[in-house]
């Protein structure tokens, strides 16, 4: 079964800038500040987005209470970041597109746009302490719907679930044999590298408090339990690893209880038009 991810970690770009209102007759500061975004929308359809930012910031010299010119300065920003190129100068430019999506969130708080950019930054700059503080914090911002907060958690669910799974399905921590049956037994042993067994095991440990955080918030959150699930399984894993085949047991009757908790809610959500 393929687990759905929640919040996908890969988030595409943020749409393109649209002008939002007429061209105004030069007038104040306001109506200056319109007709520099205006350009600002006009220069980023082009593709020119340089100059966007540069229409962008003057709109918010002109007029700072301008919310719009905050998303037309980050948005820009944003534009000019190319995902896979390292090189310094790249880099720089999407930690400034996240300075400029923070200062709207500074503004707007809860703004999913902002909020979903700097998660994806964070990713492409494979800043993955910051992106987890980033979405940790979110996931505890009370101001914020229990969805949306319950949604933070399963991300940092899956995050913690695969950093699990890539360490016990290492062909070295594993083995495959055929029982009289031709059935296939996978069976698991602890790694060579002790050290491989602690971090799968805080993983695993970390993501299932994210998964069980999640639907305290939402107890029926669907995805949150498809992971929970899978956090019991590695738990399973990991215990047989250790030898602990009572434990192993144990936590293979809590995977089926969570399965079958899934497989109802799954069930459920399709009988809704």
């Amino acid at each position: 079964m393929k687990l759905l991810t929640g919040l996908a970690i890969a988030i595409a770009l943020v749409a393109p800038l649209q002008a939002q209102t007429p061209t105004p007759v030069p007038g104040g500061p306001e109506d200056q500040a319109k007709l520099e975004l205006n350009q600002a929308a006009r220069a980023y359809r082009l593709g020119n987005f340089v100059e966007a930012q540069v229409h962008s910031e003057r709109a918010l010299l002109l007029d700072p209470q301008s919310r719009t010119a905050l998303y037309f300065v980050a948005r820009t920003i944003h534009a000019q970041f190319k995902p896979g190129d390292s090189t310094t100068d790249n880099l720089a430019k999407a930690r400034e597109a996240i300075i400029a999506y923070q200062r709207i969130l500074e503004r707007v708080p809860g703004d999913d746009e902002s909020y979903k950019a700097v998660a994806y930054l964070y990713t492409a700059l494979k800043e993955d302490e910051l992106f987890r503080e980033w979405v940790l914090q979110r996931a505890g911002e009370v101001s914020i719907a229990n969805d949306k907060r319950a949604e933070a958690f399963v991300v940092l669910a899956s995050k913690d679930w695969d950093c699990a799974f890539k360490i016990t399905e290492l062909p070295a921590n594993k083995s495959v044999t055929v029982d009289g049956k031709k059935s296939s037994v996978i069976s698991y042993r602890m790694p060579k590298d002790r050290a491989e067994f602690e971090q799968a095991k805080e993983c695993a440990n970390r993501g299932m408090e994210m998964a069980n955080m999640a639907l305290t918030l939402t107890p029926e959150n669907e995805i949150a339990w498809s992971y929970k699930r899978n956090l019991f399984l590695e738990l399973a894993k990991l215990a047989e690893m250790s030898g602990d085949m009572q434990r192993k047991r144990e936590l293979k009757q809590q995977y089926e209880e969570a399965l079958e908790t899934t497989t109802k809610l799954s069930k459920h959500s399709q009988s809704i038009p």
